[in-house]
Parts: C-alpha cells; structure tokens; sequence
C-alpha cells in the first residue's frame, strides 16, 4: 500500500547548495551531514539491489543513492513514476564514480505524477503543447526555464536601476471609464454593482501623468496592458509595459535613458553589449543612432516627401508599394504607413526614429523647431519597435483639441482612437510640468536579450485560440 501524501516537507538544503559546498568531498567517502532535499524524480537506473535516482529542484539536479540494504520501503522507492515529487533525507556522499549524491536514509512521495512526461525530458516538439502547457514546458526544456529566469533578472534590474535614480513605482487602476493613453482597441467590460461599462487598460499613461500634475517628479509602473488586436509572433493582447514619466525633462532626456538603460541591461545579462539576435550581431552600446522619420522614408523610397506632399500622391505612393490605407487617413497618417511598411523592418539599429507627424502622435509636444511634427521618437532595434516615448503635451487647450481631431478619425471609422477624456484634462489645467515620458514593451526586451524571436516563447501563459477537442 502506498504511503499517505504529507501536508509539509521541511527542506534543509538546495541542490545547487550541496553540489557547491561538498565538492571537495573524495570519492567514496560520506561528509557525516545529514541533509533534506525536495523535487522531482527525473531519471532512474535499477541495479538490482542499489537504484539511482536523479532529483530536480529549482535549482540544479543531484544523484539520489538508495540501496536495498539501509533505504526503507525500497521495493516501492524501485516503482516510483518518472515525475514524482520526492522530499528525501539522508547524508551527502560521493560515490566512488565522483558523482556527489544524497543517500536515501528515508523518502516521503510529495506528489504522484499521473501522466507521462514526454520523451524522457528531452523538450517538446509540439509547440501547442508547449504554451498550453507550461506546467510541463518549464521541467522538459531546460531552454523555457532559463528564459522565464532571465525575465524575472531583467525585471528586477530594471526596478533597481529606475529605484537608484530616485524613481518611484507607482499602481494605476487596470480598470478605465474610458480606453486612452494610446491608439489600441479596447476590451470591454461591465461592473455590476455600479452599473457602468469599463475597459481594461491600454495604458496607463494619463493615470502616471495626472501623479506627476500631482507632485511625485519620477514615476514608473510595471504594468499589464489589454489590447484588443492579433495575435502574431510579436503581439499578443496581453502584455507587460514599463512606463515611466519624468517631470523637468523632454524627449532628448529620455532617449539617454533608454540606451543607458538597454546597453546596461545587455552586459548584466549578456556580459556584454554586443549581442546576437537571429544570427546577427546587435551593437547596444550607447550613443544610438538618432535619425527623422521622414529622413528614414524618403531614403528608402527614393522619393522626396513632408507634410505639404499632395496626399493623392502619397495614396499613389501606398499604392506602388502595397501599403493599405484607408480613405479617412490624413498626410501623417499615410506618410506613417509607408514608413512602417517599407523602411521599419529593414532598421537594424538601435536606431532612435524622430519626429513623428503630429496627426498619428495626439499625447506628444509640438517639436520646438517644427509645430507639424512632434517630439516623439522610437527606438527601433532588430527591425521592430522596442519603445514609444515622447515629450508630453502639456497645454490642456492644445491636449483638448488633439482629442477632438481623435474624435473625427473615430467617426470616420477608426477603432484605435481616443477619446476626450474630460478628467485629464482637469488634471492639466492645474498645471503639468515639462515632461518626458516613455513606454518600453517588457515581452520585446526580454526576446531581445533572450536572443528569442516569438513573443509566446517569453509569456509563461500566452492567449491562443480555444483548444480543440
């Protein structure tokens, strides 16, 4: 009969912990400590009357020595399932093959494995397996646990590094009266008790710009966005966004501290600044590169092209290059898709683009020199955008009447833009400051680090579609 599953284990000792402080122990000697360790049963070898086991923990796998001899309820030791949880005491040896072990002077079952891992632990091949279920992802490959690792590590440094320059984290509500903060679909919901629809945040920027109207100079926020939109390799409709806002400085003042902060990031976690992404090198020391959005386009398309370019011809120009537009799209508007179409992709980088046209930027500043474009960059690394950033509006007449121009392109059928929101606005009235403000994709960086190039392989528990019977 089997043993009865415990409440508790008491554990004394890490895998990792034992392996480092008895490697010195000779062969075929024991150390005379006593240790308890808990985990999985990986691997197992029967040798009649001695089985070695092999345990995983979160931290590193050792040997388990039993014997038939001094190992209780051997027989049912010899018939555990691959998978098993385990907690195990007995004293750390080195068998005489140099392998430190722990030996098996009593076990205890935490956990029956009911189901087969897959191929001995060797990864799994079924990529739909392998995000609907992570639970087993995480122990057959070993690639999705050291990746989640490195995603905690860069997490944790990035709040280390904001908290040293005097930046403080901040929680804004997850739930909106109205969708705002950027130009994304929203999820809709509804409150019961209040009887009133909300929508799940597609940023939290004007909730981090009413604290700094409110005093607190440097904020971030970790926070988890909604956005109702594709799926793709890139994308998925839930995800993490750093944002931060800080009064006093502009868009000059954030682009420092974006590659300051990636090119530090790299050498924590990379060793280096010098990286490799999809099989090319990717130079993140700092400074970027800093070039125009229309700069950038009209290299690329041979064409000479601003803001006074007769918009028949730019649609001629979407047309020659198979870029979508629709009828309601403005001059900055169509000039932004050929951009994003032709010129974006082919951006190795890091590059930072600026100086975006004012009608698909309504948050950002007029630019100093330019009040048709404004004070807005990306930072595009490996052909994709890494993060959004701007220098804020922060006249709440020029802010009202950029939601006005969002509220014409919503009836003339634009989903993704906003709304007046009559609050914020209140919120600049008494004032805000010079600010810069920056929005960083979590997942993008991570993928960028972790040398991965699906957004899936970087969530623990991506959306995917229903699974089928």
């Amino acid at each position: 009969m089997d043993r009865e599953i415990p409440f508790r284990f008491e554990v004394t000792n890490s895998a990792s912990q034992i392996l480092s402080e008895y490697s010195d122990l000779a062969e075929g000697d024991g150390s005379g400590v006593t240790v308890s360790v808990a985990g999985r049963l990986m691997l197992r070898r029967d040798q009649g009357k001695i089985v070695f086991g092999v345990l995983q923990d979160s931290t590193e796998r050792i040997q388990l020595f039993a014997s038939e001899k001094s190992s209780p309820d051997f027989e049912l030791f010899s018939n555990l399932h691959l998978g098993d949880w385990l907690g195990v005491t007995g004293e750390v040896i080195k068998t005489k093959r140099g392998e430190i072990s722990v030996r098996v002077d009593s076990w205890v079952r935490l956990a029956e494995a009911k189901r087969s891992f897959p191929d001995k632990w060797h990864g799994i091949s079924d990529t739909d397996i392998r995000y609907r279920q992570r639970y087993v992802d995480l122990w057959v490959t070993e690639e999705s646990r050291e990746t989640f690792k490195t995603r905690s590590r860069i997490i944790s440094l990035i709040r280390k590094w904001l908290e040293n320059r005097d930046f403080m984290e901040v929680e804004t509500p997850v739930f909106h009266p109205i969708p705002g903060g950027a130009a994304a679909r929203p999820f809709q919901t509804h409150h019961n008790a209040l009887d009133v629809d909300l929508f799940l945040r597609i940023a939290p920027e004007l909730y981090l710009k009413r604290l700094v109207v409110g005093g607190f100079e440097k904020v971030f926020e970790m926070a988890r966005v909604f956005r109702n939109e594709g799926i793709s390799t890139r994308h998925n409709p839930e995800f993490t966004m750093l944002e931060l806002y800080e009064a006093y400085a502009d868009y000059e003042d954030i682009m420092r501290l974006v590659e300051d902060l990636v090119s530090e990031l790299a050498v924590e976690i990379c060793g280096s600044t010098v990286i490799q992404y999809d099989g090319r090198e990717l130079d993140l020391s700092t400074p970027w590169k800093r070039s125009s959005m229309l700069d950038l386009l009209n290299e690329k398309i041979q064409t000479e092209i601003n803001l006074q370019t007769p918009i028949e011809e730019l649609r001629k120009l979407c047309e020659d290059f198979s870029v979508p537009f629709k009828e309601h799209y403005g001059v900055g508007k169509l000039i932004l898709e050929l951009y994003e179409k032709t010129t974006e992709p082919e951006l190795w980088g890091p590059i930072f683009v600026t100086d975006y046209p004012q009608e698909v930027s309504p948050l950002s500043r007029a630019h100093r020199s330019n009040p048709e474009l404004v004070e807005r960059f990306e930072a595009i690394v490996a052909g994709r955008e890494l993060c959004n950033a701007f220098s804020e509006v922060v006249d709440s007449e020029d802010q009202r009447s950029r939601f006005a121009a969002q509220e014409k392109s919503r009836d003339a059928g634009d989903e993704e833009a906003m709304v007046v929101d009559e609050d914020y606005l209140r919120a600049l009235e008494y004032g805000l400051p010079p600010t810069g403000g920056l929005g960083i994709g979590i997942d993008r960086l991570v993928m960028l680090l972790t040398d991965t190039q699906a957004i899936r392989d970087v969530i623990l528990f991506p959306t995917l579609r229903p699974e089928q019977e």
